[in-house]
This record gives C-alpha cells, sequence and structure tokens, in this order.
C-alpha cells in the first residue's frame, strides 16, 4: 500500500514536468492530450494519459524493489 502512494506521487510529478515540456511547445502530445489547467489562478500543464503511465511505471519499479 505505501509502494502506491509513493507510485502516486512521482506520477504526478513526471505528469507535471514532462507536461510542461510538452505544453509550453505548443503542442497537445497527441494521445497524451496535454491541456492547460487553471486552479484558483495558477496555471500548470496537465495530463491524465501520462499521471496514469507514471503512476503505474513507478508502481511497478517500487514493487520489484521489495
Amino acid at each position: 500500500m505505501f509502494a502506491f502512494l509513493k507510485a502516486v506521487a512521482l506520477g504526478a510529478f513526471l505528469a507535471v514536468i514532462v507536461s510542461l515540456f510538452i505544453g509550453s511547445g505548443g503542442s497537445s502530445g497527441g494521445l497524451l492530450n496535454v491541456r492547460l489547467v487553471t486552479i484558483e489562478g495558477y496555471h500548470f500543464y496537465w495530463s491524465w494519459a501520462l499521471f496514469l503511465i507514471g503512476t503505474g511505471l513507478s508502481f511497478a519499479l517500487f514493487l520489484m524493489m521489495e
């Protein structure tokens, strides 16, 4: 269970970093569907596909390390 919580944090971090580079270049990333999100005046790029892929990848790595 703790591995999943760590994986969610790393998946979110990966999604924000990769979406930043894709979105700031003016692209949507195709199937990644990177969008500009505004919450309470803060703007950032986000992709649910990248979040799920990053979470799954880091969860698998954490499980293999145990």
